[in-house]
């Protein structure tokens, strides 16, 4: 197991790292040897050949506490102005501390939006990549001072997440206050163990993780666990370490067994898939009988008409749409070919119906499988459908 974590680092050459706002502030507002630290591990990498992409926490918490707030605001209004007086000194420490190592910079800042327009994804994507290609380390956060509910990505591990999968990286290293997942609270039990390696993220998981969010942050580590769940199911491993402690990235990158390592799955989603698992907000549901779900799980298998039993939402052709077994569970999210509308008066129905039913055939699928990315919120059902 101890030779998948190091060939992952090894074998690295395009790396995001998420730093949270417990590692980058302090009483007094932004933790500047944090950044400095951090900014020079990142320099060690570059000069190695190693591509980072730096996803940083801490302009909402650095302008809170400049503003002289105690804590994390609650309403968006009071968050965004926080963010506004935070983010400009956050960039500015970051440009000091790599121009000390001649490197340079940019800031890139986003909502969720821009990655679920396929247009916009794709244009974010050819950014990135031509700074990487000009040795500029971009600094990304998200868009704070913008957002609103419908389009905020909620905290910056999954927007860590996100990023991994638009840049195809090969690792996401996030760094945190504490040393790793434990397998209770070590802020309240001295007893907690780290949990070195996870091979499968489920439900025990997540509820180990908890949802024990830093006074400034957003996350905690449940929303740690469930970036490193979405970015696993698409190949890709990810580490929580402790980003306090001196040299974490350059002894991560050694070899040295630090904080909790999550195994990816074997093979590596394609881009568009991820785009279409990771990056949408599913506009319905649809719920699949035992079959269809079978099918689409073992067989690799579009969604036919005749496999659907319930439909919830209104949605066009073409939206997102999460498709559910009769558990509950995600199985995944695709595509459609029908309209919310039309799959109402086919669901159940077999293909060669369909046009009798509507007047019109375009496609045998309601989800074509080339459409479909199956999420790893499913990995249960996978299980019950299992022959």
């Amino acid at each position: 197991m101890n030779n998948v974590r190091k060939d992952a680092f090894s074998n690295a050459k395009r790396v995001v790292v998420k730093i949270g706002s417990n590692v980058l502030t302090q009483d007094n507002g932004l933790n500047i040897r944090a950044v400095q630290s951090i900014s020079r591990q990142v320099c060690r990498l570059i000069d190695r050949g190693i591509e980072v992409i730096l996803v940083s926490s801490g302009a909402m918490a650095s302008g809170a506490k400049k503003i002289g707030l105690s804590k994390r605001p609650d309403q968006i209004p009071q968050r965004q102005a926080a963010a506004a007086v935070g983010q400009a000194g956050l960039i500015l420490e970051y440009e000091k501390a790599f121009a000390r190592y001649k490197k340079k910079v940019a800031q890139i800042l986003l909502t969720s939006e821009d990655l679920s327009n396929r247009k916009r994804y794709l244009n974010a994507r050819n950014t990135l990549c031509t700074l990487l290609s000009w040795h500029v380390v971009p600094v990304i956060n998200e868009n704070d001072t913008v957002m609103v509910e419908e389009i905020k990505f909620g905290d910056n591990d999954h927007l860590s997440a996100m990023i991994t999968l638009l840049l195809n990286a090969d690792i996401l290293v996030s760094l945190t206050d504490i040393d790793g997942l434990f397998n209770k609270d070590p802020r309240v039990h001295s007893d907690a163990e780290m949990l070195p390696m996870i091979s499968s993220i489920n439900r025990d998981i997540e509820k180990i993780a908890g949802d024990i969010p830093g006074a400034l942050g957003t996350g905690g580590m449940l929303s740690k666990v469930k970036a490193a769940k979405k970015v696993t199911t698409a190949g890709v491993p990810m580490v929580i370490a402790n980003g306090e402690k001196k040299n974490i990235l350059l002894e991560l990158f050694a070899g040295k067994s630090k904080g909790t390592f999550f195994k990816p799955k074997k093979e590596r989603l394609a881009s568009r898939k991820c785009w279409i698992g990771f990056s949408l907000t599913p506009k319905g549901v649809i719920i699949i009988d035992d079959g269809a779900a079978s099918a689409i799980l073992q067989r690799g298998k579009s969604l036919l008409p005749s496999g659907i039993v319930r439909v919830e939402g209104e949605f066009s052709v073409g939206s997102p749409v999460a498709l559910k077994g009769d558990n509950t569970e995600i199985l995944g999210i695709g595509l459609v070919n029908y309209s919310s509308t039309d799959i109402h008066k086919i669901m159940g129905l077999k293909t060669a119906i369909i046009k009798e039913r509507l007047g019109y055939k375009p496609y045998d699928e309601v989800v074509h499988r080339d459409n479909l990315t199956i999420t790893g919120e499913c990995e249960q059902a996978m299980r019950a459908h299992s022959p």
